[in-house]
């Protein structure tokens, strides 16, 4: 079977900064100090006026030609995937394609997925490669979970970034890169943590905007989560998730060098650890400057742990993400 890599990865943070102190001047509840021992994070970027998701990975994908020196003309598939698309119809794909100034003969597809988006997206490109049909792909995530927050709600305003990330998947040679997937889901459990009034089933009217007037209106619908579920299911999946990665890819806990896992809050990254008896110094936590950014989490944290030496060549790496759907998937990545 033809082997694919994570050949380059980068991400963009909008400019704009939510700090703790910011969050305590307009509620007056929980001290900045108070937040970061919540959440484990202290500011989060924040979408400028105007800009949505795909603008976030559009900006993400110039820094990775950049950073890299990507040919762009070597891309011939493209997957978007966010849970905010552009429009209805066409797929927002299709319209990054011509932003980015791709060859016509790139295929692309949007994957409408939230926290286990990337490592989906990941399945697909390796997917792709193996099967002959690409030899570069690349995969965007971004998601502006702000833009579904009720400006009220300090416990979601706290914990979520906005932000783009991109990464090439490429076709190597050895048989290092990408290993074997586990996937999961629950779509019983989607209540728990789900955008309301965003879409065909409950879309936004008049009444609901007239209702929300005084905070923006909500135009493009209202997050609501119940956290204490949330950590269950995490605590329930995601240890037989990772117990199940390292077993299809006839690996140990011991032979992993870094654990990734989707930036959920401090407190599951902690848990995690200590539920999986690893040392909290391999699961990497990026989390204190940026927050929780939804599918683009697991690429920024890659990136980061990559520039700061904690991803070198030789590394064996652990990625999972989990949450909204239910949804959650795995692999192992050998650098």
């Amino acid at each position: 079977m033809v082997a694919a890599s994570i050949k380059a990865v980068s991400y963009y943070l909008p400019s704009e900064r939510l700090t703790n102190e910011d969050l305590f001047a307009e509620f007056g509840t929980l001290s900045p100090a108070e937040i970061f021992k919540r959440v484990g994070v202290r500011e989060r970027p924040i979408r400028g006026e105007g800009q949505i998701g795909s603008d976030l990975a559009f900006e993400s994908s110039l820094v990775l030609f950049d950073e890299h020196g990507i040919d762009k003309s070597e891309i011939d598939f493209l997957l978007f995937c966010t849970e905010g698309l552009d429009y209805k119809g066409p797929a927002t794909a299709c319209i990054m394609q011509d932003r980015l100034g791709l060859n016509k003969a790139t295929g692309a597809m949007d994957i409408p997925m939230g926290c286990a988006g990337f490592t989906n997206g990941l399945a697909i490109a390796k997917a792709l490669i193996a099967s002959g049909q690409s030899k570069n792909v690349l995969l965007q995530t971004a998601d502006i979970p702000s833009s579904v927050i009720h400006p009220g709600d300090l416990d979601l305003r706290m914990l979520f970034g906005d932000a783009g990330a991109s990464a090439l998947i490429s076709r190597c040679e050895d048989q290092r890169g990408i290993g074997s997937f586990v996937m999961g889901t629950d779509g019983s459990g989607a209540a728990n943590l789900m955008v309301k009034r965003s879409n065909t089933r409950t879309p936004v009217d008049t009444e609901w905007l007239e209702e929300h007037k005084a905070v923006g209106g909500l135009e493009f619908g209202r997050m609501e989560m119940n956290g204490l579920e949330i950590f269950s299911f995490s605590m329930r999946e995601v240890p037989p998730l990772v117990g199940d990665v390292l077993a299809k890819n006839n690996l140990t806990l011991e032979e992993i060098d870094l654990f990734v896992f989707h930036q959920a809050n401090a407190f599951i990254l902690k848990m995690l650890a200590r539920k999986l008896r690893i040392d909290s110094e391999k699961v990497y936590n990026c989390m204190e400057y940026i927050g929780n950014t939804v599918s683009a989490s697991v690429p920024i944290a890659l990136a980061k742990a990559s520039k700061e030496g904690k991803i070198k060549k030789g590394s064996t790496v652990l990625v999972a993400a989990f949450g909204i759907g239910y949804s959650w998937s795995g692999t192992i990545i050998k650098y």
